[in-house]
This record gives C-alpha cells, sequence and structure tokens, in this order.
C-alpha cells in the first residue's frame, strides 16, 4: 500500500495523516545522553555508576569522552527524525586539561561546550542534578540525610544545577526542564519514616527558593531500587504532594518507577486536571525499573494516546531514560527513540472523536469495535513517508549504517 492509499483509509474514518504528520514533525523528544557512555559522566573519578544507578553489559565501544560522546549522538540522531532534545545529567561537565570541579562547585562554563553542541545542530537541552554515583552519598542517602554535610553538598550541587539551566535556557532562548532524582532509601524496615521525608523537604525548598525563569523544576519519584527494597524517601505520593502545593514544581513521572500493575497512561489524565505541565520519562521496565531500551509496546502506545486525544502535546514533556551496555548504544538510542516516535504516531492516527463520541452517547460496542479495527489501520506507510520526509531512513536499512560506525569508529576504542 502506498502512502497516498493510506491517507485515503485514514480519511474513512475521519483522521487527517499530513495533520498527523505536522504534529509529530513538531514534536520534540528529549533524548539522553547517558545511554552512550553507561552513565559513567566525565567527572567520576572511580569511574562507573553506582548509588542508585546500574548498568549491566560490556559491548565495545563506550564514549569516553566529550568528542566520543557527541560523535555517537550525532550518529544516532541522523538517523532519528524529527525534532530532538539533549537530556543532559550535571555529571557529564565538560573540563579544560588537567582541571576537576566537584558537583557542588560547578559552574554554567562547564557546560558551555554543550550549549554551543546544541546550537549548532539545533538541539535543545534538558538538564539533570547527578546526585549518584559520588562518594558523598552516605549510607544511601543525600537530600535526606541526617549528616547536615552530606545534605549541604547535595543542596548546594542542586541549587548550581537550577543556575546552569537557567543559563542554558538564557543562552538558548528556551526553556530547560531541570529534573531532582535522588536514591535516598533503607534497605530494611526503617525506624523513621517521616525524619528524612521532612529532611527532603526542607532541602527542595532551598533548592527552589531562587526565581529562574528559564527553569521547568521537577521532581522524580521511585518505588523502590536494589539495596533501597524497603523504604524510598522520594515516593510517589510525596513528590506529589510536593509539586501540587508548590507552584511551579512539577511531578515528572517515569514509567518504570511505579508497582508493575500501575500504569503511567493512567496517571497522566489524572494529572491533567490539576498541572499544566507534566514532565515524562519513558522507559521500558521489565519487572521493574530496569531501563531497557524502548520499545513500541501496549503501555508506550497507551502513554501517548493519552497524550493525544487529551490535547496535551505542548503539555507533556517527553523525554527518555534507559540504558544497556549488553548491545551497540547508538543503536539502543536509535531503536529507542523511534520506537518513542512511532508510538506518538500511532497515537495521532486514532479515531479519537470518534471513539469518544461513542463512550459519551454509552455506544460502548462500537467503541470496542473501532479501537480493534484501528490497530490494523496503515500506520507503517504513514511511518514510512514521514522518515522519507525527514530524510532519514524509514525500514531497517538504518542499521547498516551503524554497523559501518561500529567498525570505523566505535571499534576501534579502548
Amino acid at each position: 500500500m502506498s502512502y497516498e492509499e493510506a491517507k485515503k483509509r485514514y480519511a474513512e474514518l475521519g483522521i487527517d495523516t499530513e495533520q498527523a504528520l505536522k504534529a509529530l514533525e513538531s514534536k520534540a523528544i528529549s533524548i539522553h545522553c547517558w545511554q552512550g557512555d553507561d552513565v559513567v559522566g566525565f567527572d567520576n573519578k572511580d569511574g562507573g555508576a553506582g548509588n542508585g544507578i546500574q548498568t549491566t553489559g560490556d559491548y565495545p565501544g563506550r564514549a569516553r569522552n566529550f568528542e566520543e560522546l557527541k560523535a555517537d549522538f550525532l550518529k544516532a540522531a541522523s538517523l532519528i527524525p524529527g525534532k530532538k532534545r539533549i537530556n543532559l545529567h550535571a555529571c557529564y561537565a565538560v573540563f579544560e586539561p588537567g582541571e576537576w570541579v566537584d558537583r557542588d562547585r560547578q559552574e554554567y562554563r562547564h557546560f558551555v561546550p554543550w550549549v554551543e553542541f546544541a546550537k549548532e545542530h539545533g538541539f535543545g537541552i534538558d538538564f539533570n542534578p547527578t546526585c549518584f554515583s559520588h562518594p558523598m552519598v552516605k549510607d544511601g542517602l543525600t537530600l535526606s540525610s541526617p549528616d547536615e554535610t552530606v545534605r549541604k553538598f547535595w543542596i548546594d550541587h542542586c541549587i548550581n544545577c537550577r543556575r546552569i539551566a537557567q543559563k542554558i535556557g538564557e543562552a538558548l532562548g528556551d526553556q530547560v526542564l531541570n529534573n531532582v532524582w535522588i536514591p535516598d532509601g533503607y534497605k530494611d524496615i526503617p525506624a523513621d519514616r517521616l525524619g528524612p521525608r521532612l529532611r527532603l523537604k526542607d532541602s527542595l525548598d532551598q533548592i527552589f527558593a531562587e526565581p529562574c525563569p528559564n527553569v521547568i523544576d521537577s521532581v522524580e519519584s521511585k518505588v523502590f531500587a536494589i539495596g533501597v527494597e524497603s523504604y524510598t524517601v522520594g515516593s510517589n505520593e510525596f513528590y506529589l504532594a510536593y509539586a501540587a502545593t508548590h507552584p511551579g514544581v512539577y511531578d515528572l513521572l517515569d514509567n518504570g518507577h511505579f508497582h508493575p500493575t500501575e500504569y503511567v497512561s493512567d496517571k497522566i489524565p489524572a494529572l491533567l486536571c490539576y498541572f499544566d505541565k507534566i514532565p515524562l520519562h519513558v522507559t521500558r521496565p521489565v519487572r521493574w525499573d530496569s531501563d531497557h531500551v524502548v520499545n513500541c509496546d501496549d503501555e508506550l502506545r497507551e502513554i501517548m494516546k493519552e497524550i493525544v486525544r487529551n490535547g496535551a502535546l505542548e503539555k507533556v514533556l517527553i523525554g527518555l531514560d534507559f540504558f544497556d551496555a549488553s548491545i551497540n548504544r547508538v543503536a539502543a538510542w536509535v531503536i529507542g527513540t523511534r520506537a518513542a516516535q512511532k508510538g506518538l504516531l500511532y497515537a495521532l492516527l486514532q479515531p479519537d472523536a470518534a471513539l469518544k463520541k461513542c463512550q459519551d452517547t454509552g455506544d460502548f460496542t462500537r467503541r470496542m469495535m473501532l479501537m480493534e479495527e484501528a490497530k490494523f489501520l496503515p500506520v507503517e506507510e504513514v511511518w514510512e513517508e514521514y522518515c522519507r520526509r525527514q530524510g532519514v531512513p524509514a525500514r531497517e536499512d538504518w542499521y547498516e549504517e551503524v554497523l559501518q560506525y561500529e567498525k570505523t569508529v566505535l571499534s576501534k576504542r579502548g
């Protein structure tokens, strides 16, 4: 079937494919830089992820510095259609030769190379404090630590990150999402559940005190992790309540950070009743927050459908968060980002108006019928047309470029 034939088929259900393509083209996806180097960063003297982050695999070709990470990101971006942002962690500060600055003293100048890179290639930037993989994560705690020296270190780091994000926004003429996630919690049953949360609340109040008009602030919850199986300080209830009572702070939803029977696709329309923005991290949890490479699976499509059918394309800020060191890292970026875009296109090509009418009139049989028929509409032809217009390979041809890049670039890294 050709695109023109697919366009006619969709039109029969009142769906405008040209409008869908225009919407898809205008929606930026924030692509996480940390897939390219296994969340190691440039400021970690000891190397390797830890204190709440774990990467598995030893596929050759990991980016070891700024130049290599830039090159890998550009190769992936060249095979991904649409608008892109760089989702950047503070541990990717770029230092002058012989320089090293600890995280509580990072400055905007350490990220100017990223801003120049973004300007050159038309990328936006989002930012994240890096409250893990550091000796100052004491007993698994950062912003909730009873040790005031530890807590102050991380408060200062997060304050500096907001200032850095503000400067990035000013330089790019944009707003920058600055997202706070911490690994704090306890492996076994705590004797005090309230105290750590009161300390975290006080830390956040200090972090968000300074006005930063180019910054969109968010806090990210998690249900549990390895080493904090019994208690997580920054739970969903805590952060949702904090965001609801602190204007300008938003509750970021990561679809790997909830119980297996909880669905972010259901949380999005609930939060849309109260928030004008919903930051989102798209990942693929396998049994828990395993951060597998995103696939275009059922929950991804449901997430995207809720964004589209509720007119929230401008309200939901879509970012990615996965890392896999067992496969080609550039390919992982391409697979995951294209999967997210495919899910969004699938959502843009649903007969939402007809489905809502069926629900409101109680015609549930027709609603089910339309939902099932829509699953086999010719979305592939529309995707291929989109890729053609964007100048990137539509089918699996892109993989040959990655293999060639692996042969000529990645394989030569020690």
